[in-house]
């Protein structure tokens, strides 16, 4: 690769990393109001404190310009008036911690530029600049220092050594406070925001739980006002979808039904036909008619959820027993990666998950495995039917289990099917709380892995 090349990739990954962003937005909602709400009355709450101690600073210090130009115009004027004898005797107790008086010419400099200085400087001159005439320095040093020269009415000097004092220190424990007060306004955004979205929590994991069964436990109505308004309005959304799969299913079960009586007639009549190529043909429809009708059927069901119960099943006697009879009826099926486990599970839905790929596994290969394996977490165990066919594109891996799919095209239901026993297979799984799903095995071949979640840990979760 040339170095032009090597440039042009080193910019292209400069450019997307200045893209990226420095700080990612946290995802769920009870971060994000806590963090907006925390943030804000933060900033809100340290402005407040940085005003107020602003506005001290300001009040302070024009409260002690005021009273640096009264007490400054007090005491030259006390010292005007003494005699000469008994000024130095006064000195000790007209200072103060921001200034002294000197009797003497003082020290000269330059004109001060600080802020502080200055102030110092205009209040003075204010208390006794228009009955003397003031000259002020700044002197060299690490602090602010400057005096004020002046001749009293005898001729004497007299100098203002002015070391200008700052604001009001911070009292020590006022930092503590104002982390306190963060601590608390964080405590208390935290319990509001965790109140405010506890219904959207209750809300999200009422949705989780509907199931096929549609049997999830009703939200509680109660609370703010929008809040109940949200559960009466799931609460109804649920019954209605139950009341249209109940519904729907009784169509079904009732068209099935309806269908047995004129298919078996049908039968009796092509019996009866003297035409023996024309009765098998015809036999041959009814017979995928009255299957097709069955398998509708049964969808239906498993899309409104299965009634029966969880029991405490053990596993591998169960697919021992599932193999032993695919066995007696000369069916190429094993049985060797077995494991002595047990769990709450539904008996029969699993029974007819797992036999429906071994059917699958032994039209399309000729054979089936069955592996049964500890899960990846405490309370789960896989089942994987395993088979050496031809396996399923990449791409239809999930699109297989959607009703009457079929990667068989042609019209024969004895090489496609129905399109319906891997949509059954997954309703049943998602009504078991287990999953499904298809992979292709190095080497050829299809693996179809169920993870069984225990129903007893389920129940104890949703709890």
């Amino acid at each position: 690769m040339s170095t032009a090349s090597h440039d042009a990739q080193r910019d292209v990954s400069a450019a997307a990393a200045s893209r990226r962003p420095l700080l990612h937005w946290p995802r769920t909602l009870f971060a994000r109001l806590a963090l907006i709400l925390c943030v804000g009355l933060a900033l809100a709450q340290t402005l407040s404190v940085w005003l107020t101690l602003t506005e001290r600073d300001a009040s302070t210090a024009n409260m002690m310009m005021d009273y640096v130009e009264r007490e400054v115009a007090s005491s030259v004027a006390l010292l005007d008036n003494l005699p000469p004898a008994q000024r130095i005797a006064w000195l000790p107790k007209l200072a103060r911690r921001s200034y002294t008086f000197v009797l003497g010419p003082g020290i000269s400099g330059v004109a001060p530029d600080a802020q502080l200085s200055r102030r110092y400087e205009s209040a003075i001159e204010k208390g006794i600049g228009k009955h003397f005439a003031l000259t002020v320095n700044a002197i060299p040093g690490e602090r602010e220092h400057l005096q004020v020269h002046l001749r009293l009415t005898d001729g004497s000097p007299l100098t203002i050594d002015v070391r200008p004092q700052p604001a009001l220190p911070l009292s020590r424990w006022l930092p503590l406070v104002l982390i306190l007060q963060l601590v608390v306004l964080a405590v208390c955004c935290w319990l509001a925001v965790r109140i405010a979205t506890r219904p959207l929590d209750a809300l999200a994991r009422a949705a989780d739980a509907l199931g096929p069964d549609l049997k999830a436990e009703h939200l509680d109505e109660g609370g703010p006002a929008e809040v109940a308004r949200a559960a009466r309005a799931f609460n109804a959304m649920q019954a209605r979808i139950a009341g249209y799969m109940t519904e729907r299913m009784q169509i079904l079960a009732s068209i099935s039904h309806d269908l047995q009586t004129p298919i078996t007639r049908m039968r009796l009549r092509v019996d009866t036909m003297d035409d023996d190529v024309q009765g098998a043909k015809l036999r041959q429809d009814l017979q995928e008619m009255e299957q097709l009708v069955k398998e509708g059927v049964a969808y239906a069901r498993t899309l409104h959820g299965t009634a029966e119960a969880p029991v405490r099943v053990d596993l591998d006697a169960l697919l021992d027993s599932l193999v032993c009879d695919y066995a007696d009826a000369g069916s190429d099926v094993r049985y060797e990666t077995r494991a002595p486990l047990a769990m709450v599970t539904r008996a029969q839905a699993l029974k007819r998950i797992v036999g429906n790929f071994v059917d699958n596994a032994l039209k399309f290969a000729g054979a089936a495995e069955i592996a049964l394996s500890k899960g990846p977490g405490d309370a789960q165990v896989t089942i994987a039917v395993l088979d050496r066919g031809p396996g399923i594109p990449e791409a239809s891996l999930e699109a297989v289990f959607e009703p009457f799919h079929r990667l068989e095209t042609s019209r024969n239901r004895g090489t496609g099917g129905t399109g319906l026993g891997l949509a059954i297979a997954r309703q049943l799984a998602s009504a078991m709380g287990a999953r499904l799903s298809l992979h292709n095995r190095p080497g050829g071949g299809l693996e179809a892995r169920l993870v069984l979640n225990d129903e007893r840990m389920g129940a104890t979760a949703n709890q």
